[in-house]
């Protein structure tokens, strides 16, 4: 004889059950959590982690808890994320350069495939063509054309051997077809001190540090990096309007977990993520450092290193960069 009594404490059981399950996957997560970042306070992915940790501390009602490791290049902070548990509670803030350029270019101790899964890329920045406003050109035709006139005499300044600068004046050289001279300077200050003086003939610079001197007069832009104009300089054309089809090159950020981290987990930040960065707010705070909010899903982000590294190696590979240079 069928219990009744038994299979309705026995359906009861079960429903508390499944109950307790999306219960615990909301909770998450339910304690404070730490956003490594590989460059030191105070620069832009600092400034970037503390907008994006901020709205997440909101959405979660738990700290999202900044915590510096910088150095070489930004290994030393993806040693450190790579190491830490894959329990959902440390996340990563990786960018262009530890994530792509930097273990291209060195023998890093870190793998970026194995010990990372990505979850979203968050940002992109694109760079600007400037030169100095004594050299008689008025855009990336003119100085590709006085580059073929008198090739190897052109010199273009760079932040250091595989700095993004570098490696987009190396595209620019494969692109247009030139014969231009790489000139490293020990720090982005230094060799837009070298242009705006007209030492150095152009450099391809991060928007920020050089935004003042176009308006003061002292730096004449001709063209942005990236595929598209960006919204912080829309008067500016793009490198592919101006002839080199194809062209497309920008920094970006984005957020990694330790390798090992459950699905939902990776879901659950995600889905807050692509919240976060629609924000007006969040756009806002980015945009007045020139960098733009961009979301994407897991398989995008993935699929997307995969490409900037196979677009970046041709580059390294062709014009022979190393990182002892």
């Amino acid at each position: 004889m069928v219990n009744i009594k038994q299979i309705l404490i026995a359906s009861a059981a079960a429903v508390a059950t499944l109950a307790g399950v999306p219960a615990q996957a909301q909770a998450y997560p339910s304690k404070s959590v730490r956003f490594v970042v590989t460059y030191p306070a105070g620069g832009s992915s600092d400034v970037m982690a503390r907008i994006i940790g901020k709205k997440l501390t909101e959405y979660w009602g738990q700290n999202v808890l900044l915590e510096s490791r910088p150095g070489a290049a930004g290994a030393v902070g993806m040693e450190y994320a790579a190491k830490q548990a894959p329990d959902g509670y440390t996340f990563l803030l990786g960018n262009f350069g530890p994530v792509v350029a930097n273990p291209l270019l060195n023998k890093v101790k870190y793998d970026v495939d194995k010990e990372f899964v990505p979850v979203s890329q968050i940002t992109r920045a694109a760079n600007i063509l400037v030169t100095p406003n004594t050299l008689p050109v008025k855009s990336v035709k003119d100085i590709i054309a006085l580059a073929k006139k008198q090739p190897g005499v052109l010199t273009y300044a760079t932040s250091g051997p595989g700095s993004m600068s570098h490696l987009v004046g190396e595209m620019f050289k494969r692109n247009a077809q030139v014969d231009i001279v790489t000139v490293p300077f020990q720090g982005g200050v230094y060799s837009i001190a070298a242009v705006q003086g007209g030492h150095i003939m152009l450099m391809f610079s991060d928007a920020p540090p050089v935004m003042g001197n176009i308006k003061a007069g002292k730096l004449k832009a001709l063209a942005v990096t990236s595929g598209q104009r960006t919204p912080f300089n829309p008067e500016l054309p793009t490198m592919a309007e101006q002839g080199l089809k194809g062209f497309d090159a920008a920094n970006w950020w984005g957020i990694m977990f330790p390798a090992g981290v459950q699905k939902a987990m990776i879901d659950k930040v995600s889905t807050d993520l692509k919240r976060a960065l629609g924000d007006e707010e969040v756009k806002r705070n980015l945009g007045l450092m020139a960098i733009e909010a961009v979301y994407s899903t897991p398989e995008e982000f993935g699929a997307f290193i995969k490409s900037e590294r196979k677009l970046w190696g041709d580059v390294i590979r062709e014009a022979k960069i190393s990182g002892n240079q």
